[in-house]
């Protein structure tokens, strides 16, 4: 078997080193990214060629799962601002957006001229991940808490009910008019199982003020109630006797005038 050896310090080998070394300095151009800061605190790409000239509309492509999106969008313009125009495509915010371009994931402060876009440029629109899982753990959240906020209507539509009728005992013992006391105590009684029904609701923040409000009525409720029967047991029941008039009976016989 022969065996053939390469020499490198020929001008064989000069090309060889040549066409690596151009190769390589192509691939740190693709890859290397310099950036700066905008005025508005924004971190971009640094642009390289003169932005005074007239930049060119594209339009790109954008395909969302099987939903396709056609944007016009300045060639200067970066990913991000692509994210914001999608917003009202897609109804995702920009941070839920990832737009892969080429293979690549691309940064908010890229510019799609710099990075090769072109018009009718095909770019991917996916989901984030963690954006999704959030928006998940937001809608249980918000689900959990009208849950909450209906066993609290509930609750306080009971209450409305029993607190009208408390008022009602109020104002007749207060005019001095007993109340079978069966009345006041099973009025106790239902408001005390409001009580605990709205105990054993799990609430938190602003359906935490709520609830606390809601349980501060019952309790005020049960409170007047408990004031109220001994009120009522010292009023004494009112005899109601009517005084009948008499009238003198008319005389048995009449007088009778006689005429020829």
């Amino acid at each position: 078997m022969i065996k053939r050896r390469l020499y490198f310090n020929g001008r064989a080998g000069e090309s060889a080193a040549a066409a690596v070394a151009t190769m390589s300095s192509a691939l740190v151009r693709d890859e290397a990214v310099e950036w700066e800061m905008r005025p508005g605190g924004m971190l971009v790409q640094k642009r390289g060629q003169n932005v005074d000239d007239p930049a060119p509309s594209l339009r790109v492509r954008v395909a969302y799962g099987a939903l396709r999106y056609e944007i016009s969008v300045n060639s200067r313009s970066t990913f991000g601002e692509l994210k914001k125009l999608l917003t009202a495509e897609t109804g995702l915010q920009p941070g839920e957006q990832k737009l892969i371009y080429r293979g690549k994931d691309r940064e908010n402060g890229q510019y799609l001229d710099i990075c090769g876009v072109k018009d009718r440029a095909k770019v991917i629109l996916t989901e984030d991940p963690g954006s999704k899982e959030r928006r998940f753990i937001e809608m249980r959240k918000n689900a959990r808490i009208q849950t909450v906020q209906r066993a609290i209507a509930e609750v306080s539509m009971d209450v409305d009910k029993l607190a009208e009728q408390v008022s009602t005992i109020e104002k007749s013992v207060a005019n001095g008019n007993k109340v079978p006391e069966v009345q006041i105590t099973t009025l106790i009684e239902m408001l005390m199982r409001l009580a605990v029904k709205l105990d054993s609701i799990s609430a938190e923040g602003e359906s935490s003020s709520r609830k606390n409000l809601l349980g501060k009525r019952v309790q005020k409720c049960v409170e007047t109630l408990d004031v109220l029967k001994v009120s009522n047991a010292g009023v004494k029941p009112v005899i109601v006797t009517t005084k009948w008039e008499t009238f003198d009976p008319p005389p048995a016989t009449a007088r009778w005038e006689f005429f020829d």
